[in-house]
Order: C-alpha cells, then structure tokens, then sequence
C-alpha cells in the first residue's frame, strides 16, 4: 500500500491544480468564441483559424513549448512587450506553465464545444432574430442554455489534459521544484534519479485517479445538466 504523499509531491500536485484551474478558466471564454465562429460564421481564413487551433494536437509538444519560449520569452517579441511595459514574466514562471497548458488544452476544448453548437438547430436562433431579438441575446438565452452541457465537458476535459501536460511546459518554463514543477514533471524528475520509482508511482496514482475523475465527472455533468434543460 502506497505511502501519504510527501510535501514534496503535495506541492508538484497543488501547483498542477492551480495551473490547469486558471489554464481552463482564462481560456474558457476564447473557447466559446471560436467555437461559435467555426460553427456559425463563414470568413475568409475560416479553414486557417481551424488549422492553427488544432495545430498543437499535431505538432510534438516540445515544439510547441519552443515556440512559446520564442513568443512570450523575455527576448520573445510578446514576452519583451509585456515585461517592459506591464513586468510580466511568463517564461520559467507557474503563469507560463498555465500558458503552455492552455495552449495544449484548447483544441479539446473548442471541439467539444463546436460539436454542442453544431447539434442546436439554427432555426431556433433565426427564430429568436425574427423577434427583435439582437444577435448577442440571442446566443445568451437560446444557444448558450443548450449548449451548456457542451461548455461544461470541454472545460472539464481541458482541466484534464492540462493537468498532464508536459513536453510544451518542461521546454517553456523548465522543471524548477515548487515553481514550475507539476505533476508530470514530477513523475520525469523522480524517474530520472535512483530510488526515485516509489515516489512517481504515487504520483502516476494520482495522475490516473485525476484523469478518470474528470472523465467521470465531465459525462455525469453533461447529462446532468442536459437533463435540467430538457426538463425546465
């Protein structure tokens, strides 16, 4: 039988916590946007927008966290921007962490969303148009309350893949113990140092009851809340 966590391993997991909280919170309202404008709108760099969202489900994760060192890095054209003139940091800091684990989460994220937007019928929202009703109303009393359910999956899956994202975080903001070291980088550390094994067992322990909890959570939430509207 595993041993209590140590401080040590607590700190990895309530910095992973924190990180994936405030990764899936920020990100959530630029989810529902994009979202909302690949499944509705039609533009011009349409299928290019759909391209870049997706791309860090493509790309090796390490590429993706070099590619944030080069933008929000301290010498990074965004990450000089904001140093100098609002002294934040985000590179080999815990936001950075959050950044990295936004970036990786947000296809999930949109996609769940797009697909609970793409299933409401668009007659109901042309027929709340044809009442007056202004395009921003109607998105907020007839598409969000349907595709609710669809909001709370993709943020809670979002929660779960930044709670294991590793290659763009390591390559971003390194692996620093109680800085910017989560749960995954934890797990590597521990590997990588003789009679390490024990303690990232516990840890991989932890990372499996976390990822199934909110697989579990996101199905028993959506059906949950799909049944509060077929209801009401």
């Amino acid at each position: 039988m595993p041993e209590v966590l140590t401080a040590e391993e607590w700190q990895a997991v309530a910095l992973s916590l924190r990180v994936s909280f405030w990764a899936t919170l920020l990100s959530l309202p630029l989810g529902i946007f994009v979202a909302y404008a690949l499944a509705r709108w039609e533009f011009w760099g349409r299928q290019v927008l759909n391209g870049l969202v997706h791309l860090p489900l493509i790309l090796p994760p390490v590429v993706t966290g070099y590619l944030l060192l080069l933008t929000f890095g301290r010498r990074g054209y965004v990450g000089q921007f904001l140093d100098q003139w609002f002294g934040i940091v985000l590179a080999f800091r815990w936001t950075g962490a959050a950044l990295a684990a936004a970036v990786m989460a947000f296809p999930l994220m949109v996609r769940a969303i797009r697909l609970a937007i793409e299933a409401v019928d668009p007659k109901l929202e042309q027929a709340a148009g044809t009442l007056g009703a202004s395009r921003g109303w109607v998105f907020l009393t007839v598409t969000l309350p349907l595709i609710l359910p669809g909001i709370v999956a993709g943020a809670i899956l979002a929660f779960a893949k930044a709670m294991g994202e590793f290659g763009a975080t390591i390559t971003f903001v390194s692996n620093i113990p109680g800085q910017t070291q989560t749960l995954p980088s934890a797990i590597y550390a521990f590997l990588q140092v003789p009679g390490g094994e024990a303690q990232a067992f516990r840890l991989v322990l932890v990372a499996i009851v976390v990822a199934m909890g909110a697989l579990l959570l996101s199905e028993w939430v959506s059906r949950a809340v799909a049944r509060r509207i077929a209801g009401g």
